[in-house]
């Protein structure tokens, strides 16, 4: 059998570094019809090649987990964990029965919307209104939303200027009539200082210790499972800004919530959260824009 044939035999029945071995020690031999003089040059590359690459074990190429296990309690709503300190008034009440009638049944589906582009020239919140292409961008959004087929159950939106229009354009897209409901917690701000930090933005301590603790109280508000006397599952709209959107998702997620400022979000995006009634969360989707034509397609 010819040499060539004997390592076209190697190719199909070895990996990746058998090859290279065996061309090498071919190269060198001048089998390839080279002089030994050029195959020794070459050999000595391969050498140098080889040493680079790390050697390859399954525990060297398997990542270590990092931080801690889920909490499913991570929402204070678990039910096993709640306990209202009462004594059963029978003995022959059945725990479990009751136990089982506090345990949420209900998925909450939580589409968070950014804002659509804004006056950035504007001196106050009340001249931050949307551009043309704002209005444009919502209305694209709006369309998004009807053609899901969702029974949406609320629209929440954030005080400002900027993210009241965009929800009003939003919401005459919406099939039925969807609840508007205004919350001055949903307003932009400094969730928590940013690892790693960036030059080009860096409020003071007052603002992240300002405006952390009411974006916090924002995410427990709103992201939390179903109560139990939730009986379907609920397509709940909110819209937000940026900052307020990524420190959210760090949190359901249990990421570290320094890491928000590493995400990007387009205007008019929409990030969709799924919290099942166990307490498990799972991002469906982050700054969702592919229904945007791309000269639609902006992040101020």
């Amino acid at each position: 059998m010819s040499y060539r044939k004997t390592l076209k035999l190697i190719c199909g029945f070895a990996g990746g570094s058998a090859v290279l071995f065996a061309a090498a020690v071919a190269d060198s031999r001048g089998y390839f019809g080279e002089q030994s003089e050029e195959a020794a040059g070459r050999w000595s590359r391969f050498n140098v090649l080889q040493a680079a690459q790390p050697a390859w074990t399954p525990a060297s190429h398997t990542p270590a987990p990092t931080g801690h296990a889920w909490d499913f309690n991570w929402d204070k709503r678990d039910p096993s964990s709640l306990s209202n300190g009462k004594k059963k008034e029978s003995v022959t009440e059945d725990p479990s029965s009751e136990q089982d009638n506090g345990k949420p049944k209900a998925t909450r589906n939580i589409l968070l919307i950014r804002h659509s582009q804004y006056n950035l020239s504007g001196n106050s919140d009340k001249e931050r209104i949307l551009t043309p292409l704002g209005r444009e961008q919502a209305e694209l959004t709006g369309q998004r939303l009807a053609a899901l087929g969702l029974k949406y159950d609320v629209l929440i939106h954030s005080s400002m200027a900027r993210a009241t229009e965009t929800a009003n354009i939003i919401s005459k897209h919406l099939p039925g009539r969807v609840e508007l409901v205004s919350c001055d917690l949903l307003r932009e701000g400094a969730p928590i200082e940013p690892v790693p930090p960036v030059t080009h933005w860096k409020p003071d301590a007052v603002q992240y210790h300002e405006d952390g603790a009411r974006i916090e109280a924002a995410f427990r508000r709103y992201i939390h499972r179903a109560d139990p006397k939730q009986k379907e599952d609920s397509y709940e709209i909110i819209v937000c800004h940026a900052n307020v959107i990524r420190y959210f998702v760090c949190r359901a997620l249990q990421f570290p919530p320094e890491g928000w400022l590493r995400m990007g979000l387009n205007n008019g995006s929409i990030t969709w959260l799924t919290i099942r009634p166990s307490g498990r969360v799972a991002l469906r989707t982050l700054g969702d824009a592919g229904f945007m034509p791309p000269d639609k397609l902006t992040r101020t």
